[in-house]
């Protein structure tokens, strides 16, 4: 075998191993990593079968949508990464030309409440959860291209009352922080 084979398949090894650690990285990244161009990193995805990221998203959130019980996956916004039913969760929202203000792209808030907010209902163990109380905090605008991830855990449960923390961060910088008091309802008020 040639010198350059071997490192191919060298580089291929690495690259399954960091999509087995971390299958949210993008080509972008995997390319800084391994230091090669990102149309070898797609050409070596495919000899080694693993989709792009869209499609491992796709197939983690099928995944974990039927876990769901206060909501549909459809009314989730962002796509789910991680649920831990009762005790927390992970989102990923990619931000499109279509969420952001026309002249600066800049995406609109309502975005990241929103999947700040429908993450926090999904994590609780109920069939109805409605949002009581939300105090939010934007740290740094969010761009275009960008990807915005979200993790809320279960801070305090009492009765039928659960305050629930998110951190949105685009890379390792926060952008968002948002604090949710949300309430399941008892199945009786919940029209059929």
């Amino acid at each position: 075998m040639s010198r350059e084979s071997l490192s191919k398949i060298e580089r291929q090894r690495q690259l399954a191993r960091y999509l087995e650690r971390d299958p949210f990285l993008t080509d972008v990244d995997l390319s800084k990593i391994l230091r090669v161009s990102i149309q070898t990193i797609r050409l070596d995805r495919l000899d080694l079968k693993i989709p792009e990221l869209r499609e491992r998203l796709k197939n983690v959130a099928r995944s974990k949508a039927p876990q769901l019980k206060s909501m549909t996956g459809g009314e989730l916004v962002g796509e789910l990464v991680d649920l831990k039913v009762g005790a927390s969760g992970i989102s990923l929202l990619p931000v499109t030309q279509e969420m952001t203000l026309r002249k600066t792209k800049i995406v609109r808030g309502h975005h990241l409440f929103a999947q700040a907010n429908s993450l926090a209902v999904a994590i609780i163990d109920a069939e109805a959860v409605v949002t009581g109380l939300a105090r939010v905090s934007f740290k740094r605008p969010v761009y275009c291209g960008e990807k915005i991830w979200a993790k809320a855990v279960i801070k305090i449960k009492k009765g039928n009352k659960y305050m629930v923390k998110v951190t949105s961060q685009v890379k390792d910088e926060i952008v968002f922080l948002g604090r949710f008091l949300v309430f399941t309802l008892p199945e009786e008020v919940v029209p059929q």
